[in-house]
């Protein structure tokens, strides 16, 4: 039966028939990595265009299945977002801020003309997916339960005329551990070859198209023996936008005078939660924070003078990783000394904190599963 329609429907339970036994699944938990060993079962809805969202259902993990001619297999039309569960010092379970990662998958749905999904509803995914599969979420030091939420377009036909009449939204889980280990400095690649988006494209969303254009920026940057990609802006091609898949802090003098700026969203970025979360938290630890446009050759001339005496790339799957080089085509210079700065590793240590429950929560971000 169906609830009232501000909350959804409500989830039917289908449990795995072949579900990890414990003794295996604690060896998997030890070192899972990131992305690669993933829990029992997920969430699924799906909408159609005369009934809405309906047929919730938490079900066993595995394959997905669609016509050939879907139209996210030839369009596109496709978004997800990134968030973690954590266990906490009490022995609970808590996600970080669930709330902005639905609204901003709302924001991306309606950049690509998909249907919204009522915030309850995404977090209501996570509550049920995470209570079935509460086994799953590490318990080790640094790790956590990664959720993917995405939702991709089913309606079968080429035509190219109009948006999708249907879609399937879908939430997994996985056991990670640090993205790039214990937080060492990175090495990025200053791409002048590649956009990864401009003003009026879908930089603000998050759908797949803008991961699978940056791909050939992030494989140049490998293969000059770095770590990551770091986009500038479209049009002149000298202002910093973002790293990879994550946002880019700057940090200015050191000690008490220590500031913080983030480049200006645009409408090419993305605003990342972990983002919005420092803007916040940084001033509240007597470190300014603000948003303005830094150019390449400012970042080149600030760490040569040391102005800028820190730089930190931050998002969900990474939290806060450290810059400690940066190389181009035309230039390479060292952040700093190439270590982690103080004000990046107190910023990390905070958050950290709030996100695994040894530090206050001040501002509610944590939303408690049991």
């Amino acid at each position: 039966m169906n609830a009232s329609p501000s909350q959804g429907p409500e989830f039917e339970i289908h449990p795995s028939a072949a579900a990890v036994p414990a003794a295996q699944r604690a060896e998997m938990l030890v070192a899972p990595g990131f992305g690669s060993v993933f829990t029992d079962h997920m969430a699924t809805i799906r909408w159609t265009q005369d009934v809405g969202w309906h047929d919730a259902r938490i079900e066993p993990y595995g394959p997905i299945t669609l016509d050939p001619a879907a139209a996210v297999f030839h369009y596109g039309q496709e978004i997800f977002e990134g968030l973690k569960a954590y266990t906490q010092a009490d022995g609970s379970v808590a996600v970080f801020r669930p709330d902005a990662n639905a609204a901003r998958f709302n924001r991306s749905a309606s950049r690509l003309a998909m249907p919204e999904l009522p915030v309850t509803l995404f977090v209501r995914a996570i509550e049920m997916l995470v209570a079935r599969d509460r086994a799953w979420v590490p318990t080790t030091e640094g790790h956590s339960l990664y959720l993917r939420p995405f939702m991709i377009a089913t309606q079968t036909g080429l035509g190219v005329n109009k948006p999708s009449a249907s879609y399937l939204f879908t939430l997994i889980a996985s056991p990670v551990a640090g993205y790039f280990g214990a937080a060492r400095p990175v090495t990025v690649w200053l791409s002048e070859d590649f956009s990864r988006a401009a003003q009026g494209g879908t930089g603000e969303a998050k759908c797949g198209g803008n991961y699978a254009a940056a791909f050939a920026g992030q494989q140049q940057a490998i293969d000059h023996g770095c770590d990551q990609v770091v986009w500038l802006d479209a049009a002149e091609r000298q202002w910093v936008e973002e790293m990879g898949g994550m946002n880019l802090f700057f940090v200015y003098g050191s000690g008490a005078e220590a500031r913080l700026v983030t480049p200006a969203a645009t409408g090419s970025l993305l605003q990342g939660i972990t983002r919005d979360s420092l803007l916040k938290l940084g001033p509240d630890l007597g470190i300014p924070a603000a948003e303005d446009r830094v150019s390449v050759d400012e970042w080149q001339r600030g760490c040569a003078s040391g102005e800028i005496t820190e730089v930190f790339s931050c998002g969900t799957a990474a939290v806060i990783t450290p810059v400690g080089a940066v190389r181009g085509a035309r230039a390479e210079w060292m952040v700093g000394n190439g270590e982690p700065g103080p004000v990046t590793s107190r910023l990390r240590t905070e958050l950290v904190g709030i996100q695994n429950g040894t530090a206050p929560d001040r501002y509610g971000w944590m939303y408690t599963l049991g």
